[in-house]
């Protein structure tokens, strides 16, 4: 999480609407894994994305795939690339670092109903928006991987042990 406290600053004071999910989430709903990048669901508005990949490119960050972010902007675009290539999030690194910072662009679980949901959640001195347990079950239910079966199973167990309903 240490290594991320910076970009989710910036991104606060950027105003980017954003949700925290993936495995960090995991980690702040309380169970231990390990990940390396952190995965963010975002308002998919052009102001919003505008916003989120000047901020990116300001602070270092360079996509891997094969794409211009901005081609996220055209909804229709953007909808070829997740029925057409597949496309689920797109990766922006830092070079030299391990920072990495997945933007879902593809998710059973919209980003209105994910920050309706979500859970406020301060770490040190900031506060941001963490999905809630039952959007991040619903998000890792339909993926397959192994390790969002595991994560679903340590998220339903918490949650039994916190009493969430």
């Amino acid at each position: 999480m240490y290594i991320y406290e910076d970009i989710i600053k910036r991104l606060k004071s950027s105003k980017v609407k954003f949700v925290l999910v993936g495995g960090i989430a995991v980690n702040l709903l309380g169970s231990l894994r390990s990940t390396a990048d952190m995965d963010i669901l975002v308002e998919m508005s052009d102001k919003n994305l505008t916003n989120l990949f000047g901020l990116l490119r300001k602070e270092g960050y360079r996509i891997k795939q094969p794409i211009k972010p901005e081609q996220l902007l055209n909804e229709t675009t953007r909808g070829e690339l997740i029925n057409e290539k597949n496309l689920k999030a797109i990766n922006f690194y830092k070079n030299n670092t391990l920072s990495e910072v997945d933007v879902i662009i593809d998710s059973p679980v919209s980003f209105q109903q994910a920050i309706k949901n979500a859970l406020l959640i301060k770490v040190g001195q900031i506060s941001f928006p963490v999905i809630s347990f039952d959007d991040l079950i619903r998000m890792k239910s339909v993926t397959g991987r192994y390790i969002d079966k595991l994560d679903i199973e340590a998220l339903k167990n918490i949650k039994k042990l916190r009493g969430h309903r």
